[in-house]
């Protein structure tokens, strides 16, 4: 990133440089869109997010940074901020050319804080090379509901200490690399059973509970002098009675963050476009009713005409009175403020990098990831398997995009990493939500020449009646060696019995792929402890 002397005087810019200020935005493509341009050139926007539609190799996403850059400095004097969800594990946006990091469970899992540490320092010095300033993580959410659809494995885990501890290792990590991080979901999206990118999910606890448990990673972070914090759009009824979302809610980012907690950093909302914000109230009411709430930097990700949306609605409402200058200027100070100090970060962080996806950071990775692999129970003693029997591997794959995955493309699987491991091997590759001919060609195959050991991978098998149909047509086989490994949401177990041999190993990135083959065949031993309480059906 071209760094540039941050004094800005406030009172020299006009409102509409302002608003520009409050707002990030997205776009399609790996290359700058026209329109970009337009938003610079009459909107002065002032910070842009990627997803994987605008990220491919590691030079790629360092020319656009630069790109970015350049095209915002012919506007602004200004740099941009740029921002990335690269949670790690099964969020993260780039997975080309870098050290993908584990996700934040499996780092509950290992129960060491220093690799939450590593972690954010690893991805953060590889994210600031890039020209990438700040990450939308850790995720500070103590996942307690095996039904929440959104969080999960993307959290440390269900206690709430330990979320707090391993998510401020993780906040220094990214920020002493140069990154800013940014905690989320406040006040805490953990104990809920929808997902508030397509419903409103509320969370009915008392304030003395809310205290206790979801809050308590937030105020850590805040103690650790974290950048950022992302609003949750989740009701609280217990902090705001008028069932608004906690993103619209003067009562949670104002009077609850901002003056009890002490937080003096950036709010920045998550995305209004997620259907708990634009199909309520909308993008462009959103936009006023979350400022007027609290937050400095509103969120619109894709769409041009929700972002045009966003910054008229801010104008009118600043025109009108209804948002005074003097609370524009709060945010807008703010949000330069890190700016500047982000810049300050990355001069000083330069001398500890070390260049990207250096084998020694996939050292550490792979290591974390071996230390995460989790068995919870073996009472049948099917492990380690024996290299001389026929097994059979069934092995799901993520096809399909959602909200919450990503379609990977991943050349290595199970299958092939205990092929390397000298095991004897049949593979079947099966889509998260297999259909009945997938399953009749997997019991049609055990039924004529039965394997001696079938190891399956679960995905989010509580989430799919294909998966769950499966595994009933294979236990009533009456196999005698049957493994199952979850590979992402360890609440899976709820679909075994206590005589199933179970794996939790909460992602199926390639690092963590061969750390399973390694522990399936007895070279490495079982490390992890579940970070979350699991309890199988009897």
């Amino acid at each position: 990133m071209g760094l540039v002397n941050m004094v800005v005087d406030i009172s020299q810019l006009t409102v509409k440089q302002k608003i520009g200020q409050l707002l990030m935005v997205g776009f399609e493509g790996r290359t700058i869109p026209s329109h970009v341009e337009r938003l610079f050139r009459d909107y002065h926007i002032g910070s842009i997010i990627y997803f994987r539609r605008n990220v491919g190799k590691t030079t790629q996403i360092k020319q656009l940074c630069d790109d970015l850059q350049q095209l915002s400095s012919q506007y602004s004097s200004i740099p941009l901020s740029i921002a990335i969800d690269q949670e790690g594990g099964m969020v993260a946006r780039i997975d080309q050319d870098i050290t993908v990091m584990p996700g934040q469970m499996t780092i509950g899992a290992t129960g060491n804080a220093t690799h939450a540490y590593d972690a954010g320092a690893i991805s953060g010095m590889e994210m600031a090379q890039l020209g990438i300033t700040v990450n939308f993580a850790p995720v500070l959410d103590v996942n307690n509901n095996a039904q929440n659809p959104v969080i999960g494995i993307r959290s440390f885990g269900e206690n709430a200490e330990l979320v707090a501890l391993f998510g401020t290792q993780m906040i220094n990590g990214y920020q002493d690399m140069g990154v800013s991080a940014c905690a989320k979901h406040f006040p805490g999206h953990g104990d809920t059973t929808a997902d508030s990118h397509y419903e409103l999910p509320s969370v009915a606890h008392n304030l003395e509970r809310i205290h206790a448990i979801e809050l308590v990673p937030f105020k850590a972070a805040i103690n650790a002098n974290v950048d950022m914090i992302m609003t949750a759009h989740v009701q609280f009824p217990a902090l705001e009675p008028s069932g608004k979302p906690a993103t619209l809610s003067y009562h949670v980012l104002t009077e609850l963050l901002r003056e009890k907690l002490a937080f003096n950093g950036v709010i920045v909302t998550d995305c209004l476009e997620m259907n708990a914000i634009s199909q309520g109230v909308g993008v462009g009411a959103g936009a006023v009713e979350a400022f007027k709430a609290g937050a400095d930097l509103i969120l619109v990700s894709h769409r041009l005409e929700r972002q045009l949306a966003a910054f008229d609605a801010l104008e009118a409402a600043i025109e009108s009175g209804e948002i005074s200058e003097e609370r524009l200027n709060q945010s807008v100070e703010r949000i330069l403020k890190l700016k500047a100090l982000q810049q300050q970060r990355v001069l000083q962080a330069q001398s500890k990098w070390i260049r990207i996806s250096d084998p020694k950071s996939q050292l550490i990775c792979d290591q974390m990831m071996l230390d995460a692999v989790t068995l919870v129970q073996d009472q049948q003693n099917h492990l380690p398997l024996a290299n001389d029997q026929q097994t059979l591997v069934i092995w799901p794959e993520v096809r399909e995009s959602t909200q919450v995955d990503e379609a990977i493309e991943q050349e290595l699987t199970l299958g092939k990493q205990l092929k390397e491991l000298a095991v004897s091997v049949e593979e079947v590759v099966i889509g998260i939500s297999p259909t009945d001919e997938e399953i009749a060609v997997i019991i049609e195959k055990l039924i004529v020449q039965p394997a001696q050991q079938i190891v399956m991978g679960l995905y989010n098998a509580t989430f799919s009646e294909g998966q769950q149909k499966l595994i009933q047509k294979l236990k009533a086989l009456k196999l005698e060696h049957l493994i199952f490994i979850s590979l992402r949401n360890p609440y899976d177990i709820e679909l075994l019995s206590g005589e199933d041999t179970y794996i939790c190993a909460y992602e199926n990135r390639p690092a963590m792929i061969r750390a399973i083959g390694l522990v399936l065949v007895g070279k490495e031993p079982f490390k992890g402890q579940s970070p979350v309480q699991l309890n199988a059906a009897k």
